[in-house]
């Protein structure tokens, strides 16, 4: 027999410290992380700065991918962050691995979804296509997130 029975709030803070246990700590980066690189070496999160906030002195506007991406899909984080803590009964490592997924195909979206401002005339024919933000599709492609506990 239990030397103690928790009732009335004594249980609900066991079972937010059990929860608090089981979630630890940790956190997880989405983006353009270090190392990568195009093929002459430039980082990926250079290109990818220049496109979000553009580049004035040579006549690139801004193309704030990353930016409105944050804006339309944050609100949603926390909601998301708790429907997967309850469903992953707290494991906070696969909580922030799914969260890097979510988030990560969001980003990939918002690149891939983007339209305005155009092109100017000269890059379209220099590409052969009219879409911003994709040549290669080698920034597109580095976005990825880690997680660290």
């Amino acid at each position: 027999m239990p030397d103690k029975v928790l009732t009335g709030s004594d249980g609900v803070m066991k079972a937010l410290e059990e929860i608090a246990r089981k979630m630890g700590g940790g956190e997880v980066s989405v983006g353009f992380m270090a190392g990568a690189t195009y093929p002459d070496g430039t980082p990926v999160a250079a290109v990818a700065f220049w496109n979000e906030f553009g580049i004035p002195e040579r006549e690139q506007p801004a193309r704030p991918f990353f930016r409105q991406m944050i804006a339309a899909e944050s609100p949603t984080w926390p909601d998301k962050m708790a429907k997967l803590a309850k469903a992953t009964d707290y494991d906070s490592a696969r909580v922030l691995d799914l969260m890097g997924e979510d988030i990560q195909g969001a980003l990939k979206k918002s690149i891939n979804d983007l339209q305005s401002p155009a092109l100017a005339p000269s890059t379209v024919e220099a590409k052969g296509f009219a879409k911003p933000l994709i040549d290669t599709s080698h920034m597109l492609n580095s976005v990825t997130y880690e997680v660290k506990e």
